[in-house]
């Protein structure tokens, strides 16, 4: 039962964020993507926990799940 509990807070303190990019796709990522102001990218993770890059430009939207 504790070892449920443990499971349910960590999965709670993560969110998932959806991006919405200029050409209609819908990104789900595991975490709040980054922005690197010296390179205009956005750094995120996707589900599946690679690391992935996409141009500041080529977002529209980043919204909490």
């Amino acid at each position: 039962m504790v070892l449920l509990c443990c499971a349910l807070g960590v999965t709670a303190c993560s969110s998932q964020y959806i991006m919405s990019t200029r050409d209609g796709k819908l990104i789900t990522t595991d975490s709040r993507p980054k922005l690197d102001e010296s390179t205009g990218m956005y750094r995120y993770y996707d589900e599946e926990g690679r690391e992935m890059l996409i141009r500041k430009d080529d977002v529209t939207q980043i919204m909490e799940r």
